[in-house]
């Protein structure tokens, strides 16, 4: 089996080998770029299946090449920073991160949380039983997939077409949507969808949800018969109207 691959982007060569000698020891394969130029060649050349991403370098930050990668791949992004207010963790996920962690952090927890977010993206979600008015198609050319008036999400391929065109979305904003949109009219608190997408382990707030969902309404026209409602107190739910 191949190892998975993790670039790992910081300019502090001390901390970047010590991450290194952390995921070997776990067998996974790693790439170090120490600045922003190197690693958005590696990118493309070394392929990797997650990035780990300091916030801090000497010629492109974080933010930016996280931006330029989203551009182009959904590869799930873990940031790394000395930075620890609010704006900026949540700068970053808004950008398309899908991690973010401050330093200093304990290799252990780091290993946890590369394995959690590589666990998440990899999952396919089970098959439901399908709710009146919603289509769910399994077949061996199209994969499984849920559509509605202008929207459809196939979790196979990960993709999403919304009025007729394809619109790109990271791996957990996906995950999300497809979750919500297969059981409509259903209320999640943000507890069962943090548990349910980011895993029981997953070490965090709900201030992660509410990030992502924000991050979903700005991207979808929702004037159908279909939205992401808030229930104010609890959580959220797919509305679909009659």
């Amino acid at each position: 089996m191949d190892k998975q691959r993790i670039l790992i982007v910081d300019d502090d060569e001390n901390i970047a080998e010590l991450i290194s000698l952390y995921l070997i020891k776990e067998c996974f394969s790693t790439e170090i770029a120490h600045n922003g130029k190197d690693a958005l060649n590696l990118v493309g050349t070394f392929d990797p299946h997650l990035i780990l991403l300091d916030i801090m370098l000497p010629d492109i930050d974080g933010y930016e090449i996280c931006t330029e990668v989203r551009k182009t791949k959904q590869t799930p992004i873990i940031m790394l920073s000395a930075k620890g207010e609010i704006f900026d963790k949540v700068l970053g996920l808004k950008l398309g991160a899908d991690d973010y962690m401050i330093k200093p952090f304990d290799s252990n927890e780091l290993v946890a949380r590369v394995k959690a977010v590589l666990r998440r993206t990899a999952t396919v979600a089970e098959p439901d039983p399908v709710p009146q008015g919603l289509t769910v198609v399994d077949t061996d050319r199209q994969g499984e997939y849920v559509e509605y008036d202008n929207l459809l999400v196939n979790i196979t391929n990960y993709t999403v077409t919304h009025e007729g065109k394809p619109l790109e979305m990271p791996p957990k904003e996906l995950e999300l949507l497809y979750f919500l949109a297969k059981k409509p009219n259903q209320m999640f608190t943000r507890d069962q969808l943090l548990d349910k997408l980011w895993g029981y382990d997953y070490i965090g707030d709900s201030r992660t949800v509410d990030v992502h969902i924000k991050r979903l309404r700005e991207k979808l026209n929702e004037n159908y018969n279909w939205s992401i409602s808030t229930v104010w107190g609890k959580g959220y739910k797919f509305e679909v109207r009659q």
